[in-house]
């Protein structure tokens, strides 16, 4: 059963995926008085600087690269995509987001960097065609709590509300090990997976910036999710 976390705290990243770093930095300007984190997609844009991101903007960041083979943008080559990220980590990012099927041996050094220079590491799974079975979610989640991660993330696609509810469960799981969950579906029928999920116990939702594009199918704008959090009694 699932069970309701009252004293859940409610974190809402604006995910940001722009053409130049111009853009992607007025959408994170915009973005930041509804968000409590923002998710800069590196993979969207042509040699950012990273510094520069973390000067210009309030919020913790969390830098993501992602390959095309995991729905992303960057086609580079495992040492090159990773080592984006190692800069974003000696920058003094707090946090990183590495793929679960990265390169063992590279994820493993880059899960280390970040440890010691205090930047938490969301090790994460995407499934943009649809969700997986109970078992399958579980074995995911498994490799997640093995990889040196702080944080786990398990995105799939939903095509019924029994996968909302696959997806969604894996927050019990995430609860008795004691090991912090981003976990929701994409797609029309997963939106409400993306409101649900934090008062389920999960690290984190996803929104899409109020002047920007979406970086997943389902993505509220973040003003709209963060009313209907403030309508719920939800607060900031």
């Amino acid at each position: 059963m699932l069970n309701v976390t009252t004293s859940a705290v409610r974190r809402l990243c604006v995910s940001i995926a722009a053409a130049t770093q111009a853009e992607a930095l007025t959408l994170a300007k915009e973005s930041e008085p509804v968000a409590d984190v923002i998710e800069i997609r590196l993979d969207s844009m042509a040699h950012p600087d990273i510094p520069l991101f973390l000067s210009a903007l309030g919020k913790p960041l969390v830098f993501t690269n992602r390959p095309s083979w995991e729905g992303g943008n960057c086609a580079d080559e495992e040492m090159t995509r990773l080592a984006l990220l190692g800069k974003a980590v000696e920058a003094g990012a707090a946090y990183i987001d590495i793929e679960l099927n990265s390169e063992p041996t590279l994820a493993t050094e880059l899960i280390n960097a970040a440890r010691a220079n205090n930047c938490q590491t969301i090790v994460s799974w995407h499934d943009f065609k649809c969700t997986a079975s109970r078992q399958a979610l579980t074995e995911i989640f498994q490799r997640q709590c093995r990889s040196g991660a702080d944080i786990g993330k398990i995105v799939t696609t939903a095509r019924c509300f029994q996968d909302v509810f696959r997806v969604l469960a894996l927050q019990e799981q995430a609860s008795e090990m004691g090991f912090p969950l981003i976990a929701f579906c994409m797609g029309p029928l997963g939106t409400i997976s993306r409101v649900a999920t934090t008062d389920l116990g999960g690290y984190m939702t996803y929104a899409a910036p109020d002047n920007g594009p979406a970086t997943a199918p389902g993505q509220l704008p973040a003003s709209a999710l963060r009313r209907i959090f403030t309508e719920l009694g939800h607060g900031n």
